[in-house]
C-alpha cells in the first residue's frame, strides 16, 4: 500500500503551498543521496518524499488526489534515478540550485554564475624557486647577488592580450562574456566553466604570432637579491612580485630564494657557532702557548694554556655567525688535537727517555 502523500510530507490535507515547499526543502536536504551515501532506505525514502511533492505541489493533481486518493492519480510508476541524477523528477521549477541544495550542490558544481570568470581575473602568475649557493664567508657577512631568473613575462608584441597585433579579444558568445555557462537537468541548475573561452569571458580570432594567444613568453629576468648576515642552510628569501607575470593582468607571483652553503674544509657549522680544529705537538700542548687559529674573515691568536689535554675545546667569543636580524654573533669553538710523532731521531728518543724517567715513567 501506498503512503499517504500528506503524511511523508508531515503534513494535513490543508497544507498551504508555502507550507508544502518548506515542508519539501528540509526533507530533501535530510534525505539526499548526496549526504547519505549508501544508504539504500535514505535514497528510496528520498524518491517518495519527490514522489509526493511531485503530486500535490501541482493543483489539479492535488485536487484529484485528495477527492480520490491514490486511485484518483493513476498507477504512474515512481521516478527512476538516484544520486547519478534523478531523471524524471517534476514540479521543481520554483526551487534553484541554491535555495535548495546551495550546501550540497555548491561544493559539486562550484557555486554561482561567474565564479569561473571571477577566478581568472584573480589569477596570480605562479611562484619560482631558485637555489643560490653561498659561500659560508657570505652567508655570514651578508652580500648582494645579482639573478637572472627564467621566468613568464608579458608578451612585448600583443602586451598580453593574447591578440594579433591590430585586433582584440572579443566576448565569447557562448558565455556572454561571463566565463560560466549554465545547465538544467531535471531540477538541477548549476553553473559550469566556459568550455569555448575556458573561463576568459573572452574569445581570440587571431592569435598573436609570438605567444601563440597565450599573452605571455618565456624570458629572463634580473633581480638583485639581498642576502642579510647570518642565513643558514635552507633559509627562503622572498621577492615580492618576481615570480612568473600572470595572463591576462592578474597578479605575479613571488620568487622564493632557497640558500644552499657550499661546505668548507675547515669548518662546520652548527646553528650560529662555529667548529674548527687545531693540532699541535705533545711538547706544544704541555708548555702551552698562541697559536694562530683561522677564522672566516682571517685569523686570530689563540691561547693554548699549559698542560692543555687532547680533545679539549677552547672557545673564541664572537667569531660565529650572526644570529638572524639581531646584533649578537655565535662563537668559534676550537678543538685541539695533540699529534704524536711517527719518526723519532736518536737524540730526540734519548730525551724522551730522559724525560720519561724524571717523571718516574718505566718501560
Amino acid at each position: 500500500m501506498k503512503r499517504d502523500y500528506y503524511e511523508i510530507l508531515g503534513l494535513s490535507k490543508g497544507a498551504r503551498p508555502e507550507d508544502i515547499k518548506s515542508a519539501y526543502r528540509k526533507l530533501a536536504l535530510k534525505y539526499h543521496p548526496d549526504k547519505n551515501p549508501g544508504d539504500k532506505a535514505a535514497e528510496e525514502h528520498f524518491k517518495e518524499i519527490n514522489e509526493a511533492y511531485e503530486m500535490i505541489s501541482d493543483p489539479q493533481k492535488r485536487a484529484q488526489y485528495d477527492a480520490y486518493g491514490h486511485a484518483g492519480v493513476g498507477t504512474a510508476p515512481p521516478p527512476q534515478g538516484g544520486a547519478g541524477g534523478f531523471e524524471g523528477f517534476g514540479g521543481f521549477e520554483g526551487f534553484s540550485t541554491d535555495d535548495i541544495f546551495g550546501d550540497i550542490l555548491g561544493n559539486i558544481f562550484g557555486g554561482g554564475a561567474g565564479t569561473a570568470r571571477a577566478r581568472t581575473r584573480s589569477a596570480r602568475g605562479q611562484d619560482i624557486e631558485y637555489q643560490l649557493e653561498l659561500s659560508l664567508l657570505d652567508a655570514m657577512k651578508g652580500t648582494e647577488v645579482p639573478l637572472e631568473i627564467p621566468r613568464q613575462e608579458t608578451c612585448p608584441t600583443c602586451s598580453g592580450s593574447g591578440a594579433k597585433p591590430g585586433t582584440s579579444p572579443r566576448k565569447c558568445p557562448e558565455c556572454k562574456g561571463t566565463g560560466q555557462v549554465r545547465y538544467s537537468q531535471g531540477f538541477f541548475s548549476f553553473g559550469q566553466t566556459c568550455p569555448r573561452c575556458r573561463g576568459e569571458g573572452t574569445v581570440i580570432d587571431t592569435s598573436c604570432p609570438t605567444c601563440r594567444g597565450a599573452g605571455r613568453v618565456k624570458s629572463r629576468h634580473r633581480v638583485t637579491v639581498r642576502i642579510p648576515p647570518g642565513v643558514d642552510n635552507g633559509t627562503s628569501l622572498r621577492i615580492s612580485g618576481a615570480g612568473d607575470i600572470a595572463a591576462r593582468g592578474g597578479s605575479p607571483g613571488d620568487l622564493y630564494v632557497v640558500i644552499k652553503l657550499k661546505s668548507d674544509p675547515r669548518f662546520k657549522r652548527v646553528e650560529h657557532d662555529l667548529h674548527t680544529e687545531l693540532k699541535i705537538s705533545y711538547s706544544q700542548a704541555a708548555l702551552g702557548g698562541e697559536f694562530n687559529v683561522p677564522t672566516l674573515e682571517g685569523g686570530v691568536r689563540l691561547k693554548v694554556p699549559q698542560g692543555t689535554q687532547p680533545g679539549t675545546t677552547l672557545r673564541v667569543k664572537e667569531q660565529g655567525f650572526p644570529v638572524l636580524g639581531r646584533r649578537i654573533r655565535g662563537d668559534l669553538y676550537v678543538k685541539v688535537n695533540v699529534e704524536v710523532p711517527r719518526t723519532l731521531s736518536e737524540k730526540q728518543k734519548s730525551a724522551l727517555k730522559q724525560f720519561a724517567q724524571s717523571m718516574g715513567e718505566t718501560s
